[in-house]
């Protein structure tokens, strides 16, 4: 919004002695007036009479509220100029004023800012235009601009004359006006596009894998200031997005064949993993299969329904891509329309010297050529559209053999060299292992590391593990050097006496490098100058002490994740200690031969990672090189991440792959499907007699909850307690009322009202639906009439919301005969008396002759 820095114009040598007015006053190269009024003995060619305009809003408006202001004028000017100085008077209440000074935009000649009211009261603004002359001449066209051409001449110079607005009132009030209402977070069932209005839902919109969001260059931190979390971009987690919070399954689709053999295999099977989807954007999958009759396919689908997009044989260019580029806006055709831009999205994959581009609708491809001399190694997207590569110029180059290449994702140039952002000598070979100097003492190394970087903290670690004898092959210590991210050279290099557990168990987070020992415990060392800051505490004998378990770790919200065979460890960055550990009880004894000693009873064990969003720890039941027949009751769990309570579990060896939008797709290798888990749609009905019934007769409601899930449609809607239940029993072949037949599957709530015909609501409560789905209830409406009958599941975390309505009459009640008052009741006496007399009289006279008949039988 300020004034550019003036710079030569550019003329012809015919011109140039011209280039000075009379009051020393540059011809601007970059397009901006002389204000004020004309310049001392300059006679301008042409003049221009203005009028100035000045729009401000809201009025009314409330004390710290941001007051927009806009300030413009006509004529307008050519691209390549602009006004200077604009003048916006502001007067308090109090008498004080303030005045702003603006350069206008080119071309249109505006300008605007916002100012914040601290006072109560009437406020004044005013606006001046103070003039303004330009000289004939050749003006540059901004960068970018729509014209072509670069200057643009004009060989008469022009003065527009002054021009101001009058004061224009505006009242500050100590009351707030409120603006478009905040769009809370959704609670409910939603799907994409998500609304251009919900501006609020952003920090739930994020992608997958989240790997790209890491730095992005002064516009994304500007854009994110003060929001933006700060985490190393780690596969393992995956920030602005929702993540389930049951075990609902939504769909599923067969990827490979397992299961149980049959037959002589006995109780042997095989395993098959379907694959999770490599990518996530605007809630489509981006995922490589093998569909049965075509070969290996890249294809697109819906999150929420499985629905497929487009497929395309990779043998007739399909690719599936691996990271998300967020472009940020760019300059428009002339400054200030920059505002019309936004973000753009790239879906990118990169294999040996080509950069491939993804279309996000169609799966074409844009395929560009990385290819330079010598070759790039290593590809390592560390950062929102740069890459860091490594080139091996050879022996020869001496000690400037390797170079770090940091180069950009963005835009079309086939141009390699146009892409480059540093070029620099690097001292390593590689981003993805390790160098040593010799040590004097013979020993020897073991794996190389991978990389480990803090970029927050702008260092980097390695780490290698030591044998001090060849003959007997023993990692006794381990060797960890420091080293700078921006040129490769070690900072610190120190040896510990300590085994070293596996290579894949240490990780760099907030400026620490933790690496786990086989002892049981973590060693955590500053990345800026090695020196130890803690050891962990030691996790539980027997099975977590000698660090049996996973290889891998996770690092998120200040807490660092170990899966080991008696648990899951989250330790605290800052101090080692442990903040919480998770169990998975076996569901039967001889199912697990692993025990947590503290809790005393057998547990199942981890040996894979896991994954971590939305507050949440993905991660699976399994072992090393599992054994046949599998151990039953493993899992896919779903736990906090911040205090280690379990929140859902459903059965089977099931990695968590993609997460986004509140979903979360998982790999079964047990039965080769997908599952995606998260919220469904749901579907309420509602019935009532369809006859007028009479006032004070009680009646039947009923109805039904069903999920309309692709996974399982047309089924009951169950209650978060019951839902891994549920599904297990409607995916996994278990019994509906579990393995040991003690759980009894609940339904989910339902709330029931009847609204009369003048608009009076009858809250007739709420009833909970069966597993069948059904609901029931009665009610004796009091008044006749036509009623409206409503019921609605408000949903929860596994269905979103649905209602039903239907009608009910109700008319006048029964009458009752009545008896008149004062009148005696008969004596029947005597009559009743008198019937059965006569009837036992005929009774024996009929007996007499049945008599009579006997005897006169022959």
């Amino acid at each position: 919004m300020t004034s550019v820095a003036p710079m030569a114009l550019l003329v012809h040598p015919a011109q140039a002695q011209d280039e000075i007015g009379p009051h020393g006053y540059l011809r601007e190269r970059e397009g901006g007036s002389i204000p004020g009024a004309i310049p001392s003995g300059v006679t301008p060619d042409v003049i221009e009479s203005t009028r100035a305009f000045l729009s401000f809003s809201p009025n009314p408006i409330g004390i710290g509220q941001a007051l927009l202001v806009n300030v413009w004028m006509n004529p307008a000017l050519h691209v390549s100029r602009y006004f200077k100085d604009f003048k916006i008077t502001i007067t308090k209440p109090d008498g004080h004023t303030e005045v702003v000074t603006k350069d206008s935009y080119r071309a249109d000649t505006t300008a605007w800012f916002e100012y914040t009211p601290d006072q109560a009261g009437e406020w004044t603004l005013k606006f001046d235009f103070p003039g303004g002359y330009f000289p004939a001449g050749n003006y540059t066209v901004y960068e970018g601009a729509f014209l072509g051409a670069q200057t643009w001449n004009f060989t008469k110079s022009t003065y527009y004359q002054p021009s101001s607005t009058g004061e224009q009132k505006l009242t500050v009030q100590q009351n707030f006006v409120y603006s478009w209402p905040p769009a809370p977070l959704p609670t409910d069932y939603w799907t994409r596009p998500a609304s251009i209005e919900n501006r609020e839902w952003w920090p739930i919109l994020g992608n997958y894998p989240g790997t790209g969001y890491v730095g992005g260059g002064p516009t994304w931190d500007q854009l994110y200031a003060g929001t933006n979390p700060q985490w190393n971009p780690t596969a393992d987690f995956h920030p602005w997005v929702q993540a389930p919070n049951t075990a609902h399954v939504v769909w599923k689709r067969q990827g490979a064949v397992a299961g149980l053999i049959g037959g002589p295999a006995g109780q042997y099977g095989v395993s098959g993993n379907p694959g999770n989807p490599s990518l996530v954007y605007s809630g489509r999958c981006y995922q490589t299969i093998t569909k049965p009759g075509v070969g290996s396919v890249a294809v697109c689908y819906d999150l929420r329904t499985g629905a497929t997009y487009y497929e395309i044989p990779t043998a007739n260019g399909g690719l599936t891509p691996s990271y998300i580029a967020y472009v940020d806006p760019g300059a428009g055709s002339v400054p200030g329309a920059e505002a019309q831009s936004t973000f753009s999205v790239e879906l990118l994959s990169i294999s040996g010297t080509r950069l491939y581009k993804v279309n996000p609708w169609t799966g074409a491809i844009t395929n560009i050529s990385i290819a330079v001399t010598p070759t790039l190694s290593g590809n390592y997207y560390y950062m929102n559209r740069y890459i860091l590569s490594i080139q091996d110029l050879g022996a020869s180059a001496g000690t400037n053999r390797y170079r770090l290449i940091n180069w950009t994702t963005s835009g079309t140039s086939t141009n390699f060299t146009s892409r480059i952002a540093s070029n620099t000598t690097y001292a390593r070979s590689s981003l993805t292992s390790s160098i040593y100097p010799p040590l004097t003492d013979g020993s020897t190394y073991g794996f190389n590391s991978a990389l480990l970087v803090d970029f927050n903290a702008g260092y980097g670690a390695t780490v290698a593990s030591i044998t001090n004898t060849t003959s007997t092959g023993i990692y006794e210590q381990m060797r960890i050097q420091g080293y700078r991210l921006s040129t490769g050279e070690a900072v610190w290099d120190i040896k510990i006496d300590e085994p070293q557990y596996s290579r894949s168990c240490y990780i760099a987070d907030h400026g620490k490098i933790a690496v786990l020992t086989q002892k049981g415990y973590f060693l955590a060392f500053d990345l800026a100058s090695g020196q130890q800051v803690w050891q962990s505490e030691q996790m539980d004998y027997p099975w977590g002490a000698p660090s049996f378990g996973a290889y891998a770790l996770q690092s998120a919200y200040g807490l660092l994740y170990r899966e080991s065979y008696d648990g899951v460890y989250a330790f605290d960055w800052n101090t080692g200690k442990i903040a919480w550990k998770y169990i998975a009880p076996a569901l039967a004894a001889f199912e697990s031969p692993y025990i947590s000693e503290e809790d005393g009873i057998s547990v199942y064990p981890w040996n894979t990672g896991g994954q971590v969003a939305d507050g949440k720890l993905f991660t699976y039941n399994t072992e090393h090189t599992a054994s046949w027949p599998r151990t039953r009751g493993w899992s896919l769990h779903c736990i906090n991440a911040t205090t280690g309570e379990g929140i859902w579990h459903i059965t089977g060896e099931i990695t968590p792959g993609a997460i986004a939008d509140g979903y979360l797709t998982g790999a079964n290798s047990w039965d080769g499907y997908m599952y995606v888990f998260g919220k469904g749609q749901s579907k309420t009905t509602i019935s009532a007699p369809q006859v007028s019934v009479p006032k004070g007769t009680t009646v039947l409601i009923q109805g039904t909850v069903m999920d309309l899930s692709p996974a399982q449609p047309s089924t009951p809607c169950v209650s978060k307690e019951s839902m891994t239940t549920y599904m297990e029993y409607l995916h996994m072949q278990r019994p509906v009322d579990g393995i040991w037949h003690n759980i009894t599957v609940t339904g989910v709530p339902v709330q029931l009202l009847a609204i009369s015909e003048n608009g009076d609501t009858i809250d007739l409560g709420k009833v909970t639906s069966d597993m069948s789905g059904n609901y029931k209830a009665e009610w004796t409406p009091q008044n006749q009439g036509l009623y409206t009958l409503t019921a609605t599941f408000s949903g929860d975390e596994s269905y979103g919301s649905s209602w039903a309505e239907t009608g009910l009459s109700v008319g006048p009640a029964v009458e009752t005969p009545e008896i008149p008052e004062g009148t005696p009741p008969t004596d029947i006496t005597p009559i009743y008396y008198g019937i059965a007399a006569a009837t036992v009289a005929i009774i024996i006279a009929l007996a007499i002759v049945g008599v009579l008949l006997l005897r006169k039988r022959p």
